[in-house]
């Protein structure tokens, strides 16, 4: 499971939902069914809104200033001409260097629903000697504008700079949490009401090497804080042949990556579905590892998620990337409203990664409690309990657990709790992992726009 939450993370966040993301345009859903066996009471009001940029038009769309789209099967984003140098000071690795750059900004996207909270996800590739930046830059319900927050400093690998989010960023009335944007009072009624985005895009200088973006988007959200969540009907007996991975065989491995295996609960379920879908390291990319250590490919997902600022691999759009430099891969992070959203997904054969965090005694069977833990949900039995490979679990043969469905569904969704000193703090309100084809089949693209997410 992972560590306490620093006090950068999300102590001060309480992220609400009370249904799924809203779809790429902005606009509420308005389908009134799901697609999940069984499954057709009315959706409840959409308050989250997901925008990606992933189409060739989209990238046109935004503007450009030495990058270009690119056409074909994956459209994306490359650097076309540099207009510019920077000198970068690594603050993990005490090296400066210089890189050219190109950068590209979205379209202004209004909210469907204005937002406390706004989390980005970009997909993309970048081969050794290149790197990308993405950041947000918000109007508020007053009109006023926020300045432009760096919301992470990116590369597959970690050669040429450290992957980081960036800290201390905020004017007084918004501030950066890792990965999160948030409004730094919502019992003030204000609201982000609107927000752009801009990807930087770095490369040795005299190279013509690039970055090509993939997918580029964020989740804003604003629900009312609330300690319980409304009791779903099932609707879906199903389970997925999810790849089963325990973190704790690796605690005491690679320190340097967050202590160890006991704080892998987040690369840990990433790898287990980037797996399910076909992903596979080579040998050559794995012979970093101590070839004594078991199931390698998990230490290399705990290094390439590593966040050096956070100093943890629970950065959630860094492990959304990570996934998405699978081949045929591409992942978001978004929230849902329920588990029927997660239903819908499962009938699709689209497993997901949820995050909450709970007291021992709230989750019966999981045997211990946590202020923050990651766990991928496989399926649904007959009488509509979760099915989930949890990773913080002795084994890999004891990765798979089944927990009630009331008391999964309430610890995940809710934006409120008590830990176990009776102190009031704030729960992730839904937030999930999805990753899935690059080119989804019909019947997972209906499944995704039914959550919300294109």
């Amino acid at each position: 499971m992972s560590r306490a939450e620093q006090p950068s993370r999300r102590t001060v966040l309480a992220a609400a939902v009370a249904a799924a993301v809203t779809g790429s345009a902005g606009t509420a859903l308005a389908d009134s069914t799901t697609i999940a066996g069984g499954a057709g009471a009315a959706a409840p009001a959409r308050t989250i809104d997901n925008r990606a940029w992933t189409t060739y038009t989209d990238w046109r769309s935004g503007s450009a200033k030495g990058a270009r789209a690119v056409a074909g099967a994956r459209p994306g984003l490359v650097i076309a001409s540099p207009v510019g140098t920077l000198d970068y000071p690594d603050p993990h690795t005490g090296r400066t260097s210089r890189w050219e750059y190109a950068t590209w900004t979205s379209p202004v996207h209004r909210l469907a629903v204005p937002a406390t909270e706004v989390i980005p996800s970009w997909n993309a590739h970048t081969p050794d000697g290149t790197w990308l930046q993405i950041e947000l830059k918000g109007t508020y319900s007053d009109g006023t504008d926020t300045p432009w927050y760096v919301m992470g400093r990116w590369a597959a690998g970690d050669g040429d700079i450290r992957r980081t989010s960036v800290d201390d960023q905020g004017d007084g009335r918004s501030s950066v949490w890792t990965d999160t944007f948030a409004v730094d009072d919502p019992a003030s009624g204000l609201r982000l009401k609107s927000y752009r985005l801009r990807l930087t895009l770095y490369r040795r200088p005299g190279t013509r090497l690039t970055p090509t973006v993939w997918r580029t988007g964020a989740m804003g959200s604003d629900v009312p804080d609330r300690f319980t969540v409304p009791a779903s009907t099932p609707g879906l007996a199903q389970e997925l042949a999810v790849p089963r991975y325990s973190q704790e065989i690796h605690v005491g491995q690679y320190p340097e990556y967050d202590n160890g295996g006991e704080a892998w609960c987040s690369p840990t379920s990433s790898q287990m579905i980037i797996e399910y879908w076909g992903g596979r390291l080579t040998e050559e990319q794995l012979s970093w590892v101590d070839p004594d250590y078991a199931d390698p490919q998990v230490c290399h997902a705990a290094r390439y998620t590593y966040d050096y600022k956070y100093a943890g691999c629970g950065n959630w759009p860094f492990n959304a990337a990570y996934a998405a430099t699978f081949k045929g891969l591409q992942g978001v992070v978004t929230r849902l409203g329920s588990l029927t959203d997660l239903e819908t997904l499962i009938a699709a054969g689209i497993p997901a990664i949820t995050s909450q965090s709970f007291r021992k005694e709230e989750l019966t069977g999981a045997g211990y409690g946590t202020a923050g833990h990651l766990m991928t949900v496989i399926g649904f039995t007959a009488e509509g309990d979760v099915i989930a490979n949890d990773p913080a679990s002795p084994s890999n043969d004891a990765v798979r657990r089944v927990y009630k469905r009331r008391e999964f569904e309430n610890i995940w969704l809710r934006t409120k709790r008590y830990n176990a000193s009776g102190k009031v703090v704030s729960g992730t309100g839904g937030v999930c992992y999805l990753y899935f084809p690059a080119r989804p089949t019909p019947r997972q693209r209906a499944a995704l726009a039914a959550v919300g997410v294109r």
